[in-house]
């Protein structure tokens, strides 16, 4: 069987990529099918984007690339910081005083080996001649 790599990404995602990257390490090199349960009982906010990413991935593999599902482990996933916006928050005395928002991408790569086609049958092949 050969394996394949495939990658999905979630880029801009609204929150410090340190957070993001605490909920990633809990699933790194898992199978998706745990990860995904797993992130499903993760009480922490960055669970959310992180499933979405992996469920992209998995539908990239299955229905681009014909990998089956029951052999996908998550290769790698890294998050990596993203574009920040400048903003102000009021402070005493009329100041403003400035901060950044901070936003992350994440990359999710899952390997999987390729399904193997199905064989026409005999009777499949007698019914396609007839027609």
């Amino acid at each position: 069987m050969s394996e394949l790599t495939v990658k999905a990404y979630a880029k801009g995602v609204d929150q410090a990529p340190r957070k993001v990257a605490l909920v990633a390490s809990i699933i790194r090199r898992r199978t998706v099918a745990d990860a995904l349960v797993i992130l499903s009982h993760t009480p922490k906010r960055a669970a959310k984007p992180v499933i979405k990413a992996i469920e992209s991935a998995r539908a990239n593999a299955v229905n681009n690339n014909g990998l089956d599902p029951k052999t996908l482990v998550i290769s790698t996933i890294s998050v990596t910081a993203g574009t920040r916006t400048k903003r102000f928050i009021p402070a005493s005395r009329g100041r403003a005083l400035p901060f950044q928002k901070k936003s992350s991408n994440i990359l999710v790569e899952v390997t999987g080996t390729v399904k193997p086609k199905k064989v026409a049958t005999e009777k499949k092949v007698a019914k396609e001649e007839t027609k």
